[in-house]
């Protein structure tokens, strides 16, 4: 029994809203990169933009993607799984954290199931996953892209999926 409560074992951490300025600079900086990335996003059918950005754990490099859309939808790829899959390319398989920027009025767009899914396959302890809103008027008004009162979620990938499918390898 031992041995499944171990396996089965998840972290408490709470889920909690902060402000941009709040955060640690290496935070913002995630932060940031999803946001630009998301510009380059290709949606010519739902026009939904996300960027994402994660933080490999060797070396702290930052890789980020968007998503990519396609007429079919199947083959489509969101952004989380395109930053990881770029970072498994280049040799990175461990994270020390994520961040996912998309925009709906009034809400945190987390990543989507099989999102999650993919992320948890490359943590194998829990890291924070940020989530925060795009908001394109900045990028012609010249401001900021992220400012200080900014709402970010903070949250994690056990939070987000927390009876995932894992091996336990090691």
């Amino acid at each position: 029994m031992t041995h499944l409560t171990k396996n089965f074992a998840r972290p408490e951490k709470n889920e909690e809203v902060v402000t941009f300025g709040s955060l640690d600079p290496s935070v913002q900086e995630l932060l940031t990169a999803a946001f630009q990335v998301r510009q380059r996003a290709y949606v010519p059918y739902s026009g939904f933009k996300v960027g994402a950005a994660f933080r490999a754990k060797v070396g702290g490099q930052i890789f980020t993607g968007c998503n990519v859309e396609n007429a079919a939808f199947t083959p489509c790829s969101c952004a989380e799984r395109t930053a990881i899959a770029k970072a498994v390319s280049e040799g990175a398989t461990e994270f020390s954290a994520g961040a996912v920027l998309a925009y709906e009025p009034d809400v945190f767009t987390t990543p989507c199931g099989v999102c999650r899914q993919f992320i948890r396959e490359f943590a194998n302890e829990d890291i924070p996953i940020y989530v925060a809103q795009a908001f394109d008027a900045r990028i012609s008004e010249k401001k900021d892209l992220l400012q200080s009162d900014d709402p970010v979620l903070c949250t994690s990938i056990f939070n987000l999926l927390p009876s995932s499918f894992h091996t336990y390898r090691k």
